[in-house]
């Protein structure tokens, strides 16, 4: 699975990015965005079944419908699960913490290249949006935004497996 990391200050096109990189990538497989969110935002109606199994106590709750199927898990950042097996980088941040177990089920499920939004201190390959000082970001700096798209898509496609590159820091660590 391949993973980038769009990074940039707030209102920089990063969303706008993403949403011309998509298309072009789920040409060659499937594709799934993680997005970053700074605020609590509530995606459940209050009343709705599902909203009732999480307010019950469920962890996960997972609804389908006819045309979607979501899940939500209680926890996010604050206070990730931890999911053994699942590390695709360690770190005691919350945050990255669970950027990474995110990461671990969307390879689970067989996806073929994430583009995450934001998470800029997460060691993943990273795209600078905007006017972003590289020092400022965990990753590797692969490309810009400002960037011919094709040369993005190109350089996202050329990215080593994350997997790979978590087994090869975990030989370099021995």
């Amino acid at each position: 699975m391949r993973v980038v990391s769009l990074t940039g200050p707030s209102d920089s096109g990063k969303t706008t990015l993403v949403e011309k990189l998509v298309p072009r990538l789920a040409e060659g497989g499937r594709v799934a965005t993680v997005k970053s969110i700074h605020h609590d935002i509530e995606i459940d109606t209050a009343g709705a079944d599902t909203h009732r199994h999480r307010t019950a106590g469920a962890e996960t709750v997972v609804g389908v419908t006819p045309e979607l199927t979501f899940d939500i898990t209680a926890r996010g950042k604050r206070d990730p699960p931890d999911e053994p097996g699942e590390e695709f980088f360690r770190t005691d941040d919350p945050e990255l913490r669970a950027l990474s177990s995110t990461l671990g089920r969307l390879e689970r499920r067989g996806y073929d290249i994430v583009v995450v939004e934001g998470f800029s201190a997460a060691p993943l390959p990273t795209i600078l949006v905007g006017d972003r000082d590289p020092e400022a970001v965990g990753g590797e700096v692969v490309g810009r935004g400002s960037e011919d798209l094709a040369d993005l898509v190109e350089t996202i496609l050329g990215l080593e497996p994350l997997a790979t590159r978590v087994e090869s820091s975990d030989a370099d660590e021995s």
